[in-house]
């Protein structure tokens, strides 16, 4: 008894240790991050290099945005809005007053954009997906910034979603 007591004990320990480093390795932004500070090119590049994928107009995406549902391609637009804690996301558009945009996330919150990011030319690269977004999610990216046309009448979102694995930004 002494024996499985101890193994159950050996168990739990271990197990609390896993989830305190898994909750360590969250990134979260810097206070370097979260600033624009532009390169010798009057960039900013965070994540992976960009410009392997065939580059696509959003305005065409956005006309049909399942036919890019899946594959990684590269677009260009201008920064609405973003996330105004961290920096982890923005709504893109195909125009700097564009109403149409697409959610743009950092792939694995891995990197994180300037929080004063509105305006800023993009360049990107990623995987398109169409999602809805609970309830939950919904008042979680509002707080943050985010605004939505067309809500569902159950508090949920149907958007056009963009998973970064790299971003360039530039003041144009």
């Amino acid at each position: 008894m002494k024996k499985v007591f101890g193994l159950m004990i050996l168990v739990m320990v271990f197990s609390i240790s896993l989830f305190a480093q898994e909750k360590a390795m969250e990134k979260h932004a810097t206070d370097a991050d979260k600033v624009a500070n532009f390169d010798s090119e009057g960039k900013i590049k965070r994540g992976a290099a960009i410009g392997k994928s065939k580059k696509v107009p959003l305005s065409k995406v956005l006309k049909d945005p399942a036919k890019y549902e899946g594959k990684s391609v590269r677009v260009n637009g201008f920064v609405v809005r973003s996330c105004k804690s961290e920096g982890c996301w923005a709504e893109l558009g195909a125009e700097k007053d564009s109403k149409q945009t697409i959610r743009v996330n950092m792939k694995d919150h891995a990197f994180f954009i300037p929080l004063e990011s509105a305006g800023f030319k993009v360049s990107t690269e990623g995987v398109f997906s169409v999602k809805t977004l609970s309830k939950e999610e919904v008042k979680h990216f509002t707080d943050e910034g985010a605004k939505f046309e067309n809500l569902n009448e159950d508090g949920t979102v149907t958007v056009v979603s963009f998973l970064a694995s790299g971003i360039e930004l530039s003041e144009e």
